[in-house]
C-alpha cells in the first residue's frame, strides 16, 4: 500500500467519525448528559421564606423542571382544566411540586424530586415520612428535534438547587423550551418562558409562577395583546376572532391549532385555607387567568394550577372570595413575566 493509499483510508476513518459523532443522538441515557442549574439574569426576589424553589435543565434538550419544596408541608388543591392534561399526585398535601418540560414523560421528575426527599428522611421510611409529591407538565417537543426529557436525575438536581425566596425568570426551568400564541400554527407563536410575581396585603402574602406554553396569546389589563398571534404577513398581532372573521371572508376555514399547548401554575399563601375552600379558591384563580390568556382552557391545552396554602397565619378580615381577587392579579402579574 502507497502512502497514499494509507492518506486516503485514514482520510476515510477521520470522515466517518466525524459523521458518526455529528449524528449521534444524546438521549436519557447518556449518564454524563449535562444539567445546568443557571439561574440567569432575570430572577424575582421575594419574602416567602415558606417555600424554596430550584431549577435544572438539560441544555441539550433544551428543557428542564422546576421544582417547589415546602419543608413543612402544606396544604394543596389542584384545579385541572383543558382536553390534554398531564399531571400526577392529587393528594390535599404536599411536601414538593414538580413542573417540567418533556410532556408526559417528565412527570419521572417527580418522582426524582420523591427520591431525594426520601433518602434525606434516614435508613427508614415510616408512614409518616413518606414525601408527598405532586407534579405537571408542559409539551415542548415543539421547539425541538430530540427525545430528551426531564427525568429522575434531573428532578433531583432541581431539588438539591431550591432556596429560598429566588424564583428564576424567563426561558428557565420547565419554561426553557416553551412558547405562547400558538392558536393558529406554531410559526406565529412567540417564545414564553416561567413567569412569577408576588404581593404582601395586611400580613397575608400571596405568591404565584407560571410555566406559559398556551394555544392562546397573552393580554395586558387594557385588553392589548402583548404576546403570541403575530401575523407572519403584517408582523402585527391579531385576536383570534379576528383571525375567524378574516378566514371566513376569504371562504376558508380556520385551521386546528396544532396540539401540545399548556399553562401550569402554583399559587401559594401564607392565608390558612382548607378543604372546599381550598379547592374553590383555586378555581375561582384558574378562572381568572382568561383575561391575560385568549383563549384559555381548549381541548389542545392540558392546563392545570396548584393553589397551596402554607397556613402560617389566619387573618380574620379576609374573605376566601377576596383572596381569590387577590391572588388573580397576582397570577396576571405572573403570566406578563412569562417571557424570555
Amino acid at each position: 500500500m502507497t502512502h497514499r493509499d494509507i492518506a486516503r483510508a485514514v482520510s476515510v476513518v477521520v470522515l466517518a467519525s466525524s459523521i458518526q459523532a455529528q449524528t449521534t443522538v444524546k438521549t436519557n441515557d447518556d449518564p454524563d448528559l449535562p444539567i445546568s442549574t443557571d439561574p440567569g439574569e432575570r430572577v424575582l426576589s421575594y419574602d416567602f421564606p415558606a417555600f424554596q424553589v430550584g431549577i435544572a435543565e438539560y441544555p441539550d434538550g433544551p428543557t428542564g423542571v422546576t421544582v417547589l419544596h415546602f419543608p413543612n408541608g402544606a396544604g394543596m388543591a389542584l384545579d385541572v382544566r383543558g382536553g390534554s392534561p398531564g399531571v400526577v399526585g392529587d393528594y390535599g398535601y404536599v411536601h414538593a411540586i414538580s413542573l417540567a418540560g418533556g410532556s408526559l414523560p417528565g412527570l419521572e421528575a417527580a418522582s426524582g424530586v420523591a427520591a431525594e426527599l426520601l433518602a434525606r428522611g434516614g435508613d427508614k421510611a415510616e408512614w409518616g415520612s413518606i414525601p408527598l409529591v405532586s407534579g405537571g407538565i408542559v409539551f415542548d417537543f415543539g421547539t425541538r428535534n430530540n427525545r430528551i426529557y426531564p427525568d429522575k436525575r434531573l428532578g433531583r438536581a432541581a431539588l438539591k438547587n431550591a432556596l429560598p425566596n429566588r424564583f428564576p425568570l424567563g426561558a428557565r426551568g420547565a419554561g426553557i423550551s416553551v412558547t405562547v400564541g400558538n392558536g393558529f400554527s406554531f410559526d406565529r407563536g412567540e417564545p414564553a418562558g416561567q413567569g412569577a410575581a408576588y404581593r404582601e396585603i395586611g400580613g397575608v402574602k400571596f405568591f404565584a409562577c407560571v410555566v406559559l406554553n398556551a394555544i392562546g396569546a397573552v393580554f395586558d389589563r387594557n385588553g392589548n395583546i402583548v404576546r403570541g398571534h403575530v401575523d407572519p404577513e403584517s408582523g402585527e398581532r391579531m385576536t383570534y376572532m379576528a383571525e375567524i372573521e378574516r378566514q371566513a371572508a376569504a371562504a376558508r376555514t380556520a385551521q386546528e391549532p396544532r396540539p401540545g399547548n399548556t399553562t401550569i401554575t402554583v399559587v401559594v399563601t401564607n392565608q390558612t385555607v382548607r378543604g372546599h375552600d381550598l379547592i374553590q379558591l383555586g378555581r375561582q384563580v384558574h378562572s381568572s387567568m382568561a383575561r391575560a390568556i385568549q383563549p384559555f382552557h381548549t381541548r389542545d391545552d392540558g392546563d392545570a394550577l396548584w393553589m397551596v396554602s402554607t397556613g402560617e397565619v389566619e387573618v380574620p378580615q379576609w374573605s376566601t372570595t377576596g383572596l381569590g381577587v387577590v391572588a388573580s392579579e397576582v397570577v396576571w402579574d405572573a403570566v406578563l413575566a412569562a417571557h424570555p
